[in-house]
């Protein structure tokens, strides 16, 4: 498939299933070269007023994250396509940050998704260098993020479910990267059509985050979406985080 495809969500998912795999061993980077550090930001908006719940702050990063992936820009716009073609080819960072006030309103011109999940916003970005994140997005702090685990209660069978590790301990900003990764690696597995409806409904999900020994539980159901973390920050290289799956 080419740019200007006529089904341009068939053109961005192609790319995903090709070039993405659930095995962080596959892709690599070189710090003596600094195009290789690639890395996906994604904007939290965490006003001190009034912040919202952390379990719709990550499906709503969970969302935006797939969201970018299977734009219909990927098809129409060179940029777009080639961010993502040299963050699939090397290890896929994600790097959450807070945004709130005036911050918030002004990475809304920086090429992404901002998704709402009742009121807990998030927009993810065009991948790039890490050295080349746009200054606005830059400026944004890394910490800052944490919010209370919550209980959102039941869970809604229509749709895809990512589960976090809650023994892990992880902070909002890492979470909402974990399952970033979740949703993308989810939407790769899957056929066409499948995805298809999936992106109808607005990437619509389920985040919750459970004990061990529930995960571990759904860590053995069949067609089950693992992450492993690299092992940068927080949790341990390879950790299980976080998994995917829908009925």
């Amino acid at each position: 498939m080419t740019l200007g495809d006529t089904d341009p969500l068939a053109l961005a998912h192609d790319l995903l299933r090709t070039r993405v795999s659930d095995n962080r061993h596959d892709r690599s980077e070189d710090p003596d070269r600094p195009e290789t550090v690639q890395a996906m930001q994604i904007a939290l908006h965490v006003p001190k007023a009034d912040p919202p719940r952390r379990t719709y702050l990550l499906a709503a990063a969970a969302r935006a994250v797939v969201a970018v992936c299977l734009d219909e820009r990927v098809s129409t716009d060179p940029s777009w396509r080639g961010g993502l073609e040299g963050w699939y080819d090397h290890l896929i960072r994600k790097v959450a940050r807070r945004a709130r006030n005036k911050a918030w309103a002004d990475v809304q011109a920086v090429p992404g998704v901002t998704v709402d999940v009742a009121g807990a916003q998030a927009r993810a970005f065009v991948p790039s260098a890490v050295v080349d994140t746009p200054p606005v997005v830059r400026k944004l702090q890394i910490q800052g993020t944490e919010l209370p685990q919550d209980e959102p209660g039941a869970i809604d069978p229509q749709v895809p479910t990512i589960l976090i590790d809650r023994s892990l301990h992880m902070s909002t900003g890492k979470a909402a990267a974990q399952v970033g990764h979740a949703s993308m690696l989810l939407a790769a597995r899957r056929d066409l059509e499948w995805v298809r409806g999936w992106a109808a409904r607005g990437f619509v999900l389920n985040v919750r985050e459970v004990d061990h020994s529930v995960f571990e539980e759904h860590a053995g159901r069949s067609g089950v979406v693992t992450v492993r973390d690299a092992g940068f920050t927080e949790v341990a290289p390879d950790a299980l985080t976080v998994l995917a799956f829908a009925d």
